[in-house]
């Protein structure tokens, strides 16, 4: 890692196979495992990985998800069980870097090439809970709010476990993804929309969606 990095990718994780799930879909490509070697990042994500349900997964502004060894850490010793990279169904397990306390719209350059930007929150869903085989589970995921980010890809290329993670831009609004998540309000939801504006991001289709929510609950 280089010295101007802000933190590394400890894994790069694609799905090893499509299980059967009880969901209306009928199976599920959350199974997410490390794989070896240099991953093209594309567009919509990475090269041979795939989302089984396309309604509430994938698309550009959710072409990977994030999650920190930090967070995982934590859920490591609440649950008293191993949080290997991909359970959670992530793309990427990044460490000095955080998902959850990520800002909206920044921006980070993964090795070499790979730009991406922080988008949207991770909101957990019953696949999730059938994976993880734990009570109660999304209302747990929910509460601690640790839920990760969801990332478009700016610039394609290559990445590989062991890459540097380099923040390269921050917008000032300061609204974090689990700022919103957790606290997403009507005075969050008009610094997002005064930062898109003013040129800072694009905010992705769900979160203008439920920044109309927050702003209607204001009224």
């Amino acid at each position: 890692m280089g010295a101007m990095t802000d933190g590394s990718l400890l894994a790069v994780c694609r799905v090893h196979q499509l299980l059967p799930d009880s969901g209306s879909v009928g199976v599920t490509a959350i199974d997410k495992r490390p794989v070896d070697g240099k991953v093209k990042v594309r567009r919509l994500g990475l090269r041979s990985d795939v989302q089984a349900n396309r309604e509430h997964h994938g698309g550009e502004d959710q072409a990977l998800y994030a999650y920190s060894r930090e967070d995982a850490d934590v859920w490591a010793l609440e649950l008293g069980r191993a949080i290997p990279p991909g359970l959670f169904g992530e793309n990427l397990r990044t460490a000095g870097v955080g998902t959850t306390t990520a800002v909206i719209g920044e921006r980070w350059r993964i090795g070499p090439s790979v730009v991406v930007e922080v988008t949207s929150p991770r909101v957990p869903c019953s696949t999730f809970q059938r994976r993880m085989r734990e009570q109660r589970w999304v209302r747990r995921f929910t509460e601690a709010g640790l839920i990760g980010t969801y990332l478009r890809v700016v610039r394609t290329g290559e990445i590989a476990a062991g890459d540097g993670i380099e923040v390269l831009s921050r917008p000032g609004h300061g609204v974090t993804v689990g700022d919103w998540f957790s606290n997403g309000d009507a005075g969050r939801g008009h610094r997002l929309l005064a930062a898109e504006q003013a040129g800072e991001l694009t905010l992705a289709s769900d979160m203008h969606i439920s920044i109309a929510k927050a702003l209607g609950r204001s009224r």
